[in-house]
This record gives C-alpha cells, sequence and structure tokens, in this order.
C-alpha cells in the first residue's frame, strides 16, 4: 500500500512540475521556447489555455498535500518507514553501539617528571 502511495506521489510531483513549466509567465515561459504558446492558445483559445492550466496546477498543488498529509500519517504509525536504518540495524543485533566497541586498555595518571616542563617566567628588567 505505502508503495502504491509514494508512487502516486512522484507521478503527482512530476506532472505539477510540468504543469508549472508549461505555464506562459512574463518572459514566455518554457511553453514559449518549444512552440507551446500559440499552439495551447488554438486548442483551449485565447485564455482557456491559461485557465486549465491554471486550474490543474491547483489541483496537483491539492493533491500533493493530501498525498504528503497520507504519506506522513501512514508514517507515524509505527511503520517500518519511521525508523531508520541504524535503529533497525542496532534491534537486529540487540545490543547498543556502544557493547560493540572494543574496551580501552587502563591507563596510569602521569606522574610530575613525564609531564612537559613548563617554560620559566623571567622577571622584568629594569
Amino acid at each position: 500500500m505505502q508503495a502504491f502511495v509514494v508512487t502516486l506521489f512522484v507521478i503527482v510531483c512530476l506532472l505539477q512540475i510540468i504543469a508549472v513549466l508549461l505555464q506562459a509567465s512574463k518572459g514566455g515561459g518554457v511553453a514559449g521556447a518549444f512552440g507551446g504558446g500559440g499552439g495551447m492558445g488554438a486548442m483551449f483559445g485565447s485564455r482557456g489555455a491559461a485557465t486549465f492550466l491554471s486550474k490543474l496546477t491547483a489541483g496537483l498543488a491539492t493533491a500533493f498535500m493530501l498525498i504528503a498529509l497520507i504519506l506522513s500519517v501512514m508514517s507515524s504509525r509505527g511503520g517500518s518507514v519511521a525508523q531508520g536504518l541504524v535503529e533497525q540495524e542496532r534491534q537486529a543485533r540487540g545490543s547498543s553501539p556502544a557493547a560493540i566497541l572494543p574496551s580501552a586498555p587502563a591507563t596510569q595518571p602521569m606522574t610530575p617528571q613525564q609531564q612537559a616542563p613548563q617554560p620559566a617566567t623571567e622577571e622584568p628588567k629594569k
């Protein structure tokens, strides 16, 4: 079910991109570059293309929002999508990340002879 919704979401996204790019803006848009401005006007009438594309864009935007909301609800219900790959691997191994790491050898505190000598401060000359 989720794969179908994601596929539908991608198709709506691609159609939305195409619909927005086909709309003629002040600069002519992509529709003018491919000669779509005159052809669309002849097919839908002089103002029909702009009205059709704006309604199509609004419909696709609404579908985009609804499908995004559906996907977020589906993922919040605790499906495998809600968990990251790291969480899935951690559950599969049954351990925490710290248990996997090797332990570090114990170190002894440094004695004053092992520490770097401090530079001597000179008194200001008069």
